[in-house]
């Protein structure tokens, strides 16, 4: 297999991959637990913080010319209320706090090393920054009998933990979105899993 290309931009310099992250975020969260109907409107809206945010990452991987995976993060600070409030609450305060967006990656090119690569480029990043005491991502609640669940389905909290990530229960937000089924947007229920760096 042809080795993969890796480029880091920060800043306004995500700016001409944000195409390709909507792209990726509407095919890959189509799948479960996600069950995302993809809409351009919202990924504009979902990404500006990234844009405006001089301290984001975006780490792009490509097979050639081709973005075939994405993984994202920014300070917490820049992120939401929906976002922030959890921690705000609990004491823990925004400013020592990287957030990881997302990291989406096409189907054919899992199982690689990706997902390890992207999870310590940005925790890298985080270190080099020099003012995180934490890495956080959050990461949708689906019941075991949701009627979407795959008979294989495997969660990722395995690889999460092994990772070095805790799942923080009280650390609790929801986000709306538009399931696969669903008309309308309605709010979805997501839990913080946290790292002390």
């Amino acid at each position: 297999m042809t080795p993969l290309d890796i480029q880091i931009v920060h800043g306004p310099a995500v700016l001409p991959f944000v195409d390709d992250l909507a792209r990726l975020r509407i095919e890959v969260f189509r799948e479960f637990p996600y069950l995302y109907e993809g809409d351009k409107d919202y990924e504009r809206k979902y990404l500006r913080n990234y844009c405006q945010s001089p301290d984001s990452i975006f780490v792009i991987a490509r097979d050639g010319k081709r973005v075939i995976g994405v993984s994202t993060g920014v300070p917490m600070r820049d992120e939401t209320v929906e976002f922030k409030h959890p921690f705000i609450e609990s004491g823990l305060d925004p400013e020592t706090i990287f957030y990881f967006g997302e990291s989406v990656l096409q189907r054919t090119y899992r199982g690689q090393g990706l997902g390890v690569r992207f999870i310590e480029e940005r925790e890298n990043y985080a270190r080099a920054l020099g003012r995180f005491t934490h890495t956080a991502f959050c990461a949708v609640d689906r019941p075991d009998d949701h009627p979407r669940r795959p008979p294989d389905y495997v969660p990722l909290d395995a690889f999460w933990r092994k990772r070095g990530y805790a799942k923080q229960p009280h650390l609790r937000t929801t986000f709306a979105w538009r399931d696969l089924d669903e008309k309308t947007e309605s709010p979805k229920p997501m839990t913080f899993w946290l790292k002390k760096l």
